[in-house]
């Protein structure tokens, strides 16, 4: 079966599951006095005024156009957007996400962007991030992200430890967390089983990579691979970090801002809120740029793992020249302006981290740890296949962590089960 009759059977399957009866808004309508009403689907709530801030400017310049902003749950998005492609009943802006985007976009049900984004102000990464398996543009680069080294300064004040910078190594992260638990109790690096947020940036700080350059094959048995998977899953194994019958009920956040752990990895998108949420930390924790690993297989050993959203359209849209109007501005200098000054996330347009950053002036922390990453970033792990392995591959490597697979047998069986994925997608055509 070649990709895309692949990517439609299942498109098809998931959306018959779900049912067709899940309270979807239709498109746009035009209402009598000219106004063209159109809807915008998100799913964080967090972003919805930074998202209305850049409709309303929008709207400033084009009265005729009104847009509603539409918030619901992550699960809950994915349910109405699939059954919306079938339907012919998708919103007429939303956001994609790179889980997803390969399946919307092999299937048809993406319109063609290329025409209205300025790619020369979007880096590599983000324009891969809103592209179909074929390179073409299927969205508009909405931020870009990576991930960091969250810690606790007062358990590192009590270990009588520094903070952590751009020098540290691997060694030194295990080293810090030994002083803090011998000192403290509490635990060090949370070392929970999670891929963007957990190992596959140690694997690709150790010169390894989860996938082959072309994206069609696992990559788990090479030796960076198997360096970064062995260290990772080998810290459980120390008193310092709780195992993941622990983080199955209690996420490494959540025991951080409870005063129960040291470090955990976090992405600059859950920044913000944890500084809003957690007002009685504020000032207790930071941030610092990955620890690089101290002898990798190849490359210089740093790394962190970089995704990003993108903005949308219904291939079949009725209102297409004015959405694509607006999805081209929600892509300017200005919207995306707009949307880095509200604190949403960082931008995707190259030049404007600092309206993110300034953000956080009000707060005795540091984020540009956050920014200074984009320069080793690695895209995030995915390819069309990613939404049929990405829960055995999780499933397996829980098996590891508990004994009943050797680290071997377990890259071994990853490796099968993203190869026999891959192929039923990268197949050639018959």
């Amino acid at each position: 079966m070649n990709i895309k009759r692949k990517l439609a059977a299942g498109l098809m399957a998931t959306c018959l599951t779900a049912g067709l009866a899940t309270g979807l808004t239709a498109c746009g309508s035009d209402s009598t006095d000219g106004t063209v009403n159109l809807t915008f689907q998100i799913w964080d709530v967090f972003q919805r005024d930074g998202m209305q801030a850049m409709c309303d400017a929008y709207t400033a310049e084009h009265p005729n156009v009104h847009i509603e902003v539409q918030v619901t749950s992550w699960d809950e998005y994915w349910t109405k957007l699939e059954a919306g492609a079938i339907s012919n009943q998708m919103p007429d802006i939303f956001w994609m996400h790179t889980n997803e985007i390969l399946k919307y976009a092999d299937y048809g049900k993406l319109a063609d962007c290329s025409d209205i984004v300025e790619t020369e102000h979007f880096s590599d990464i983000s324009l891969a991030n809103a592209s179909g398996s074929d390179g073409v543009l299927y969205g508009v680069p909405k931020d870009k992200d990576t991930v960091g080294l969250v810690y606790n300064k007062e358990m590192f004040d009590a270990a009588g430890v520094a903070y952590p910078d751009e020098t540290w190594t691997w060694d030194d992260l295990v080293s810090a967390s030994e002083a803090i638990y011998e000192a403290t109790g509490n635990y060090g690096y949370m070392a929970y089983a999670d891929d963007q947020l957990g190992y596959w940036n140690f694997v690709y700080q150790a010169g390894g990579s989860i996938l082959t350059e072309d994206k069609k094959h696992a990559n788990f048995t090479d030796p960076g691979t198997k360096m970064g998977m062995e260290f990772y899953i080998g810290l459980q194994q120390n008193d310092w970090c709780p195992d993941q019958n622990y983080f199955a009920e209690t996420a490494p956040g959540t025991a951080f801002f409870s005063e129960k752990g040291a470090m955990f990895f976090e992405g600059d998108w859950n920044i913000l809120p944890e500084l809003q949420n957690y007002p009685d930390m504020v000032g207790k924790w930071g941030v610092a740029v990955l620890p690089m690993c101290p002898n990798p297989v190849s490359g210089d050993g740093r790394a962190t793992i970089s995704n990003g959203l993108s903005y949308a359209t219904s291939a079949t849209n009725k209102h297409m020249d004015i959405v694509k109007d607006v999805l081209k501005f929600f892509g300017s200098e200005e919207g995306q302006r707009i949307q880095g000054e509200s604190g949403a996330a960082i931008p995707a347009y190259e030049g404007l981290e600092d309206t993110w950053v300034s953000c956080f002036e009000e707060y005795p922390i540091d984020v540009t740890p956050f920014i200074d990453m984009f320069d080793y970033s690695i895209q995030s792990v995915n390819n069309a296949a990613r939404p049929e392995w990405k829960s055995p591959v999780s499933d397996t490597l829980i098996k590891i962590y508990t004994g009943e697979l050797s680290l071997d047998t377990g890259l071994e069986q990853m490796q099968n089960i993203v190869e026999s994925a891959s192929a039923e997608y990268y197949e050639e055509d018959a």
